[in-house]
């Protein structure tokens, strides 16, 4: 499929030629429950086997997480036995972790926001919600390991199709293999200025200085590594693009997300608005 006809493809006609499985969806609230739904699942079957559950879940998308609350004390989701391991955190220019308090902190906003607000008698414990540390980076790794893997990852795609903050290594001295990138561990990285333009426009009313320079990932290791991989675009205008390379691209280290073709139980979701067309220029 040639670029101009990748960008070309009605919404409806994606899931015809992906070559991951694509589900389209009318509206972005669709997508958040779909997506609170399907972990609450997952929790759910592995109590009923006795089993833990071991997630790896972002902080972008956002919006399942009230949802995610709700189903969890209306239908008193035991989530004792669930061990959450976060994709990435933002850090300063220094490589040194932000404060909680701080409005970029990742795990600040999910500890407000959702670990703090499950009820205590469902709670997973303290010890079972993991966050990549920039000093620790093999702890996380070796701990995924010890746990047998992961059971589920979801997450966003990012502006040049990263999953976390695995952003395509640009040098012109060395070139990465995909078979490298796709074994990469949890790493500190400087972020890209495409990401920390796209994320400023997005959580900063344009204030690029904002945005933390730096960030600790896991690794596409530990994400395609996932027995399951659901990953969500809600972005809207800037997200079209990368959500057809996604789909439509071979798979390369340019675009890590295409990198999911090749496992055996992926999904990219979009929201209608999202998979629509981008315009097209020269091609």
């Amino acid at each position: 499929m040639t670029e101009r006809e990748m960008f070309s493809l009605p919404a409806e006609e994606l899931a015809k030629y992906s070559r991951v499985k694509f589900r389209l969806v009318p509206e972005v609230q669709t997508l958040y429950e779909e997506c609170a739904r399907e972990i609450a699942d997952d929790i759910r079957q592995h109590n009923a086997r006795g089993e833990p559950t071991r997630l790896i879940l972002p902080v972008g998308p956002i919006g399942q997480y009230p949802l995610l609350l709700d189903i969890i004390h209306r239908e008193r989701l035991d989530c004792r036995n669930v061990w959450v391991f976060m994709m990435d955190e933002y850090l300063d220019w220094q490589g040194r972790p932000l404060p909680l308090d701080h409005p970029q902190s990742f795990e600040g906003f999910m500890r407000r926001n959702f670990f703090s607000r499950i009820d205590p008698a469902l709670r997973m414990p303290e010890e079972q919600i993991c966050f990549p540390h920039p000093f620790r980076c093999d702890e996380i790794d070796a701990q995924i390991e010890e746990l047998g893997g992961i059971d589920a990852c979801y997450g966003g795609i990012g502006i040049h199709g990263h999953v976390a903050f695995n952003e395509a290594p640009l040098s012109r001295w060395r070139e990465i293999s995909p078979e490298e990138f796709k074994n990469s561990k949890t790493r500190v990285l400087t972020l890209a200025p495409e990401t920390i333009v796209i994320n400023g426009m997005q959580v900063a009313g344009g204030n690029f200085e904002a945005i933390p320079p730096m960030a600790v990932t896991l690794g596409m290791r530990a994400i395609l590594g996932a027995r399951k991989i659901r990953l969500y675009c809600n972005r809207g205008d800037w997200q079209r693009t990368v959500l057809r390379r996604t789909l439509f691209m071979e798979p390369t280290v340019r675009y890590p997300a295409t990198f999911i073709q090749e496992h055996p139980d992926a999904m990219v979701t979009a929201d209608a608005y999202t998979a629509q067309p981008p315009p097209q220029g020269p091609i």
